[in-house]
């Protein structure tokens, strides 16, 4: 399992300066002067924290000619955290632990397996072709996130794919291939690094049975 990626993200918080650093992003998008300012450090410092930020995905960045903007990643933020929870207790020893973090959605509720089973094989009944193609991208998250975990289940676990190895795997099921890779990135169910792409353990993927 590739627990260091959840023992990055911790690295990458356990810092005063890089949490006082995503506590100001929390109120909008700042450029690292105006950072380095509130925070009393030089730009350099932020563009040194900022870059152990931006490694885990905690925060995302764009130039605007010569100025770099920050913003956080929420998205990854809340999955990080979610992941760290959802290891722990599908690992417990206590199984009942385990099984009442997997039976209730995020509000508490009870989730009928059968009923996300037939969920399930209808949404890829209707985006995925008899070739096994994939006629088009779901635009609803919840059916997007069933397509995707479908996709990920036919690679190896533990296998490191290049780019290029990637992008041809993704066009055996559809030609949008850099939207999709951008997809498992962002839903954390693959980890990038240098061009190297893996998948991450499954108690890291976004759950679409929690979602309503």
């Amino acid at each position: 399992m590739q627990l260091d990626k959840i023992v990055n993200y911790h690295k990458a918080l356990a810092d005063p300066t890089r949490i006082k650093l995503l506590l100001l992003l929390a109120n909008g998008e700042l450029h690292g002067q105006v950072l380095a300012e509130k925070l009393c450090v030089s730009t350099a410092t932020i563009t040194h924290h900022a870059a152990k930020l931006r490694e885990v995905s905690l925060i995302n960045e764009r130039r605007d000619k010569n100025t770099i903007y920050f913003s956080l990643n929420e998205y990854f933020i809340k999955g990080n955290a979610n992941a760290v929870v959802d290891l722990i207790y599908k690992n417990a020893a206590k199984k009942g632990a385990s099984e009442e973090m997997e039976d209730h959605d995020k509000k508490g509720k009870p989730i009928d397996p059968n009923k996300n089973e037939r969920l399930k094989q209808s949404v890829l009944r209707n985006f995925i072709t008899v070739e096994g193609k994939l006629k088009h991208i779901p635009a609803q998250l919840k059916k997007k996130l069933i397509v995707l975990e479908h996709m990920a289940g036919q690679l190896e676990l533990g296998r490191k794919y290049t780019e290029k190895e990637l992008n041809g795997w993704i066009k055996g099921y559809h030609e949008d291939f850099a939207t999709l890779r951008r997809e498992f990135i962002m839903h954390q169910i693959m980890y990038r690094e240098q061009e190297v792409y893996e998948l991450n353990p499954p108690e890291m993927w976004a759950r679409w049975e929690s979602l309503s």
